[in-house]
């Protein structure tokens, strides 16, 4: 336990908390505060020479000021003579801008990746990445580790009977299949069309839902437009008034819990990989992920695999 510290960034002190907990260490001493400019200023409390730094912060909203935080830190620590810097970022922000969806575009997953290999990060461990493909953008080992199976063991006892597991794209399937090998049951797929950044249009579904309970999985719940129309594609193919959500990362921006508060809603279910705002929302049920964090930190003290903890080819 001497050979390593794990820090934590101003994004979720309960979820740091939480893992430190888990390990059964206290938190590393650091101050972060911010100029009256909005600058933020890190300092380490306490000696990291020759030590594995773990950083956790998830790049949740504020996004920029919580990357920026992350840099900051990772910094500190690399021109502090740490051994090893690992970034623990459950919620990896910019994800969703893997591509140029036209030629004057950045491709900001991307630039992220560069400028946090470029202060000094040498380990990315992340949760349910957008999309997988993000790995090719560094330089430096990634694992993306799932909540499927911790989804799976918190739902399975509410789950209706005969119900289907919905991939509301076709970018979510592995997962969805995942989710159904474990629960017993099948993968219902909707086709979307993007019509912008933030407005989405299901224009199939693919898989019988008629008289079916719907588990309707994502990666995340941004502004909860694609999962409302999800929802209303569902129901005109017949689907019964019984659907739960599962979300690896509830965003909850603008009026998303104005558009998932239809009757039909029975739960929505996230992780606390971003610090929860809804604290009044009934339906609304928190999975903590601190146990997953707090393994994959033992498997790296021992050079163990991280095998069991990431989502599996199917």
């Amino acid at each position: 336990m001497d050979n390593f510290i794990l820090f934590a960034g101003t994004a979720n002190p309960d979820l740091a908390a939480a893992v430190s907990q888990k390990l059964n260490i206290p938190l590393g001493k650091s101050l972060v505060e911010c100029f009256p400019d909005g600058e933020v200023n890190v300092q380490l409390l306490e000696s990291v020479r020759e030590k594995a730094v773990f950083i956790l912060q998830s790049t949740a909203p504020p996004v920029n000021d919580h990357l920026v935080e992350l840099l900051a830190f990772a910094d500190a620590c690399r021109r502090s003579a740490a051994r090893r810097i690992t970034a623990i970022i459950p919620y990896f922000g910019y994800a969703r801008s893997d591509k140029r969806h036209g030629r004057r575009e950045p491709i900001a997953a991307s630039m992220v990746a560069e400028v946090l290999q470029a202060v000094g990060v040498t380990h990315i461990v992340t949760l349910d990445l957008h999309t997988p493909q993000i790995e090719g953008f560094f330089r430096i080992p990634v694992d993306s580790l799932t909540a499927v199976p911790i989804f799976c063991e918190a739902i399975s006892p509410h789950l209706p009977p005969n119900f289907v597991v919905v991939s509301p794209d076709t970018g979510r399937v592995q997962m969805a299949t995942q989710y159904a090998q474990k629960l017993n049951s099948s993968v219902v797929v909707l086709h979307k069309h993007r019509k912008s950044g933030t407005e989405t249009e299901v224009t199939r579904v693919v898989g019988d839902v008629k008289g079916c309970a719907c588990l309707i999985i994502d990666d995340m719940i941004s502004t909860g437009g694609t999962l409302a129309r999800s929802i209303e594609a569902l129901l005109k193919a017949e689907a019964r008034p019984e659907i739960m959500i599962a979300a690896t990362h509830g965003l909850f921006v603008k009026d998303a819990r104005a558009k998932l508060s239809h009757p039909s809603i029975q739960a929505v279910y996230v992780t606390d990989t971003i610090a929860p705002t809804e604290t009044d929302w009934q339906q609304l049920k928190i999975v903590s992920i601190a146990p997953l964090i707090a393994t994959a930190i033992k498997q790296f003290q021992v050079d163990g695999s991280l095998k069991d903890l990431c989502l599996k080819e199917v």
